[in-house]
């Protein structure tokens, strides 16, 4: 079975077949997917040792219409998209930096049944990312990539490679503590999921945590329920200690120590 046929009856369970409702006679998921993967094509780099970088992030403009029509299930196929993506570039053998992101944003402009697929490599660090032009149906759009803006912090240790005795983690109401190692931690209550967490108000892949040695980015992965930071929404930002988190009913404190 393709990814694309794998694609194709996930939708099927997704809320009861909604998705046919919302798609009949304009933009279907599969299209989308279809872009996503010519994207990740067009943009391919050569790293040293022979490797393939593509795009890991990708951001999906619907019309006006569209997007107000599937506003309630933008979350679920954002999960899912991003999910077949990722199998995709793993047949390929290709390399990605940190994990496959989706995100579902509304398009001005854009005549329905019209779609804009922006796609980057979003490392998550201070660096901007490397950005490509997206893809339009029906032609290429050259605009500007969007991409989650995150505060800059002034860090709480070390650069990569200088060692020291910072002990960055979470810790949980009830006192449970996360420690966090460099890279990448995916958050979710999914096998996929690095640290995962026994809440059904969690998404299955529901947040990441980059951790470059200097600071740590909290980025949202398009989870159903969002992600809140002392009380407020965030796609991306970077974590300061004693900051909230809060993720379905779970509430994690950000600690740096030493």
């Amino acid at each position: 079975m393709s990814v694309l046929q794998r694609f194709e009856k996930r939708l099927e369970g997704l809320v009861e077949g909604a998705f046919a409702k919302v798609f009949k006679g304009v933009v279907h998921p599969v299209e989308i997917l279809n872009a996503m993967q010519r994207e990740a094509e067009a943009h391919k780099a050569i790293l040293a040792g022979g490797r393939t970088l593509v795009p890991n992030r990708y951001v999906i403009d619907l019309s006006p219409y569209d997007h107000s029509r599937l506003a309630p299930y933008a979350a679920a196929l954002a999960q899912e998209l991003a999910q077949s993506q990722a199998e995709f570039i793993g047949e390929q053998a290709w390399t990605v930096y940190g994990d496959v992101i989706v995100e579902i944003e509304r398009g001005e402009g854009l005549d329905t049944g019209m779609f804009r697929v922006t796609a980057e490599v979003y490392t998550g660090g201070d660096v901007a990312p490397v950005s490509a032009p997206g893809y339009d149906q029906g032609g290429y759009d050259a605009g500007p990539p969007a991409y989650p803006a995150y505060d800059q912090g002034g860090g709480y240790g070390p650069p990569p490679g200088h060692g020291g005795g910072r002990n960055v983690r979470l810790v949980s109401g009830d006192g449970r503590t996360y420690p966090l190692q460099m890279g990448s931690t995916v958050i979710g209550r999914g096998d996929q999921a690095n640290l995962r967490l026994p809440d059904v108000g969690i998404s299955r892949r529901h947040a990441r945590l980059d951790f470059d040695g200097g600071q740590v980015v909290l980025t949202d992965l398009g989870s159903t329920n969002g992600t809140m930071v002392n009380g407020q929404r965030v796609s991306a930002v970077a974590l300061n200690p004693g900051d909230m988190i809060q993720l379905g009913t779970t509430t994690l404190t950000f600690r740096v120590d030493g």
